[in-house]
């Protein structure tokens, strides 16, 4: 049997890292993690290839060779997929599809033949079952969430790791909180489900083994879910690990309380982590308790994004504006915190209903979601309709994209990130594609660039105040220029 898994395209948008990529000689930012995990849960004696449409073209021989064809992926990646289920059809293929944008909506997808929904380790098997015995159905549901214990790990040997920025692997799914707006719990649940510390060290095992050297993603949705364990068992494990190991730098999504938590924060930084995706969403009280953000309601959210810094882990942040609360102040606020702050990765989006969430069914009974989920944050659209009016909020959004991301007040909250950080106790090691990359970057951003003058301002200022930090510099003014392209293209 000859099983060819294919990886939709993503659009140009704040995490695709398109116009960051050509610095470093790279074609996308992550490899397809939910495919070669499904890929190891396969029999082993079918062969299998992967096409992520992302760094190659899909050719009619990769579908003429195949059996069936597994297709997955997110929302963001929508219309892709629906071109390549277009080919697929055209070339007669049968088509297997799983993950979030199929689990999501799969009667938009009507176009498929088998629909394996929700966590893999449980439906895939019984339609591998009923394949075997002639019968396999339309769609296949589980009851429950899976034992990652039971996950094995992804098939590495599929991807060409030398055309990705970064590599990724899954220590947990699942939330303790309830966002109103955030599909996780939806598709994982509440009580974070964890591998073991062995299962993660036998996959950072064969990276390293296959040359892997440079950032890993733990794209866990929240990685603090589990402290006790974090702390007793996989933080040991990976500080152990690196003892002996050069470069491999790791980065995650935590929610904010991990800024209550010194041991944690250092011993995270202690095991090789230099930076975290942390949903801030708004400044505003009303906002948060409209959205039931409690981890961050009755609390210094400033204070706490400087402790983080001040640890040695740089912030990425998530915020949010179009909540019902919003008073048209919250953009100038908005703009003020994201400054103060010193989160130069700032991913701002208007509110969206994703389906399955309880904020979904909220406006979906006052007849207010009016488009498609698009699962892009920064294209400007939202598929709601907010309650201060989509003109007023459309306005404000752009002043907000504008305003963060022009070369002045972009740079000055890079320098003010700097002041704050702590120096990383580990950091990548220099390989031929990042040393090309600060030539490209002083001759595209310093000599040909807009912001030439801002560029070799934090130069200057951090060779001769932060000078180990001058990578660090380097890279975000990179995603800067990736940054202003992707406002270029949606917003302004």
């Amino acid at each position: 049997m000859n099983i060819l898994l294919i990886y939709p395209q993503f659009p140009d948008t704040f995490w695709s890292f398109t116009y960051a990529l050509p610095f470093i000689g790279k074609k996308a930012a992550f490899p397809p993690l939910g495919l070669i995990t499904v890929a190891a849960l396969l029999p082993e004696q079918w062969n299998k290839r992967l096409v992520d449409v992302n760094i190659e073209n899909l050719t009619d021989e990769d579908l003429a060779w195949a059996d069936l064809v597994f297709i997955g992926g997110m929302a963001i990646q929508r219309t892709s997929a629906q071109q390549i289920i277009a080919r697929c059809r055209a070339a007669n293929r049968t088509i297997v599809a799983g993950g979030p944008l199929f689990t999501i909506e799969p009667d938009a997808f009507s176009e498929v033949d088998h629909l394996v929904l929700d966590e893999a380790e449980l439906t895939l098997p019984a339609f591998l079952a009923d394949l075997d015995s002639g019968q396999p159905k339309k769609i296949y549901r589980a009851a429950r969430f899976c034992d990652l214990g039971d996950t094995p790990a992804p098939l590495w040997n599929l991807v060409q790791m030398k055309k990705y920025a970064s590599m990724n692997l899954q220590f947990s799914r699942g939330c303790p909180f309830n966002c109103e707006f955030c599909n996780v719990t939806t598709l994982f649940g509440h009580r974070p489900r964890i591998k073991t510390s062995q299962q993660v060290i036998a996959e950072l095992d064969h990276l390293y083994a296959s040359g892997w050297r440079s950032s890993i993603f733990f794209v866990d949705d929240n990685f603090i879910g589990n402290k006790e364990y974090l702390k007793n068992h996989l933080l040991p494990a990976l500080i152990e690990w690196r003892q002996d190991k050069k470069g491999c730098v790791f980065f995650t999504e935590a929610s904010i309380n991990l800024a209550d938590d010194p041991e944690l924060l250092a011993m995270m930084v202690q095991a090789g982590f230099d930076s975290v995706f942390i949903g801030i969403e708004s400044p505003d009280e009303g906002s948060l308790t409209e959205c039931h953000k409690t981890q961050n309601k009755n609390r210094d959210l400033l204070e706490s994004v400087k402790r983080i810094h001040r640890s040695g882990l740089q912030v990425m942040g998530g915020f949010i504006v179009g909540f019902d609360s919003d008073l048209p102040s919250i953009f100038q606020r908005q703009i003020d915190f994201i400054q103060r702050s010193g989160i130069v990765i700032a991913m701002v989006g208007m509110l969206q209903a994703p389906p399955g969430t309880r904020l979904f069914d909220r406006l979906q009974r006052e007849s207010r979601v009016a488009d498609t989920f698009s699962g892009d944050n920064v294209d400007g659209t939202t598929n709601i309709i907010p309650q201060m009016g989509i003109e007023k909020l459309s306005r404000g959004y752009q002043t907000i994209m504008e305003y963060i991301y022009s070369p002045r007040n972009y740079y000055r909250r890079v320098r003010t990130l700097l002041q704050d950080l702590k120096t990383p106790a580990i950091n990548q090691p220099m390989s031929a594609q990042r040393f090309l990359s600060f030539f490209r970057a002083a001759i595209r951003l310093g000599i040909l660039g807009q912001e030439r003058f801002q560029y070799w301002q934090l130069m200057f200022w951090t060779l001769l105040r932060r000078p180990r930090l001058i990578p660090v510099a380097i890279t975000l003014s990179i995603y800067g220029y990736h940054y202003r392209k992707i406002c270029e293209l949606y917003i302004l």
